[in-house]
C-alpha cells in the first residue's frame, strides 16, 4: 500500500492489509508465488517485449519522453485494477506485475518501460538477461526512495515524495508551481497514525522510520494546484505528464495517479481506477472528473524527462 495512495477510507485500507495475509507464507507454494512476483511471470515479460518493440517501430524514443509514456500507456488500457500488488509477504522485494496494476504501480511501470525505450535500441531484446536486469534496474529506481531498495521504508509510499524524490535524481520535474499551483502546509502523518492499516508497520522499528520520513515530507514545500483552477492550467498540461490527485483526507497527500492525455485542447485521465476496475481513458475532462469526486481538491504535476535532459520542454 502506498500511504493509501490507493484507498481515500481507513476501512478500505484495514481490508486492504488484511488480504495481504491470505496463504501461507510458509508453504512451498507461497515461496513460489513470491518469487515469481520479485522474478516477474512469462506473460509479465511478454508484456515488456512487446510494449518496447511497438514504441521502437513506432520510433517513439525520438519524442519526448511524457508522448512516449501516453502511447504506451495506452496500449495497457483494459488491464485488470487490482489493489495492493505490492503487499506480498515477507521482506520487502522488487514486484514485477504488470498483467494487474492499481493506480501508483501503472504509472511506474510505464516510466520504466518509456525510460528504457530512451536509453536503448532494439538490440536489447536479444539479450533476454540484460532486458530483465534494466528493467528491474529502472523500476527499482523509479519507486524506491535515492533509488535503493532498502526494506519496506524505502519505497515511496507517499506519492508527493515520490514525485519530490524522483526529481532530485532528474526523471521528473514537479510542475505545480509553475502551472498555478498553491502552497499546501497541511500535515502528512496518515500511515504512522493508522498502524494497524499495514501489516509491515507491526515490525519492530518500522512506525518510527515512516513517521521521520513523513516530518521530513511535512517539512518540505510542496504545491498543488485547486480544483477549481485545473481547467486553467490544462493548456500547459502535455501528454504523459504525471498526474497525482490531492486528498481531503487527513494526513495524506494523495488520493490517486494517472496519465494526462491531451485530446482535442482538452486533458483527460488514463489510470487505472477501482471504478470500472481496468485501465482506462476518463470519459470526462480532468477538471470536471476531480471536481466530481469529494475525496480530491485538486491535483500535482510532475514532468517526465528524457535520459540527459535537465529541463522540462516537450
Amino acid at each position: 500500500m502506498r500511504g493509501l495512495v490507493r484507498w481515500t477510507t481507513v476501512a478500505a485500507a484495514v481490508f486492504a492489509a488484511a488480504s495481504c495475509e491470505s496463504g501461507d507464507s510458509g508453504s512451498d507454494a507461497e515461496e513460489a508465488r513470491l518469487l515469481a512476483m520479485s522474478e516477474g511471470t512469462a506473460e509479465d515479460w511478454d508484456i515488456v517485449r512487446s510494449a518496447l518493440a511497438q514504441a521502437w517501430d513506432e520510433e517513439l524514443h525520438l519524442r519526448p519522453l511524457g508522448e512516449t509514456m501516453a502511447r504506451i500507456g495506452v496500449t495497457f488500457v483494459g488491464t485488470a485494477y487490482v489493489p495492493a500488488t505490492l503487499e506480498v509477504g515477507g521482506p520487502e522485494r522488487l514486484v514485477i506485475n504488470l498483467t494487474e496494476l492499481d493506480c501508483v504501480t501503472f504509472v511506474e511501470n510505464v516510466l520504466a518501460l518509456g525510460r528504457l525505450v530512451h536509453l536503448h535500441n532494439p538490440s536489447v531484446l536479444e539479450n533476454e538477461e540484460m532486458l530483465r536486469d534494466e528493467y528491474r534496474r529502472l523500476l527499482t529506481e523509479i519507486r524506491y526512495r535515492g533509488g535503493k531498495l532498502e526494506g519496506y521504508p524505502s519505497r515511496l509510499h507517499y506519492f508527493s515524495e515520490w514525485i519530490a524524490d524522483n526529481e532530485a535524481r532528474g526523471l521528473v520535474r514537479d510542475v505545480s508551481l509553475e502551472l498555478g499551483g498553491m502552497a499546501d502546509d497541511t500535515p502528512i502523518d496518515f500511515m504512522s497514525t493508522h498502524p494497524d492499516a499495514y501489516r509491515q508497520l507491526s515490525q519492530p522499528g518500522v512506525v518510527d522510520e515512516i513517521a521521520r520520513a513523513e516530518a521530513r515530507l511535512s517539512a518540505r514545500p510542496r504545491y498543488y494546484i485547486g480544483e477549481e483552477h485545473i481547467e486553467d492550467a490544462a493548456a500547459d498540461i502535455a501528454d504523459g505528464d504525471i498526474i497525482a490527485a490531492t486528498s481531503t483526507v487527513e494526513g495524506l497527500d494523495i488520493a490517486h495517479t494517472g496519465l494526462a492525455l491531451v485530446r482535442d485542447g482538452s486533458v483527460f485521465l488514463l489510470h487505472a481506477p477501482l471504478v470500472g476496475s481496468a485501465v482506462q481513458i476518463s470519459e470526462v475532462p480532468l477538471s470536471q472528473r476531480v471536481q466530481r469526486i469529494g475525496s480530491q481538491d485538486g491535483i500535482m504535476v510532475a514532468r517526465p524527462l528524457a535520459p540527459g535532459v535537465a529541463g522540462g520542454d516537450r
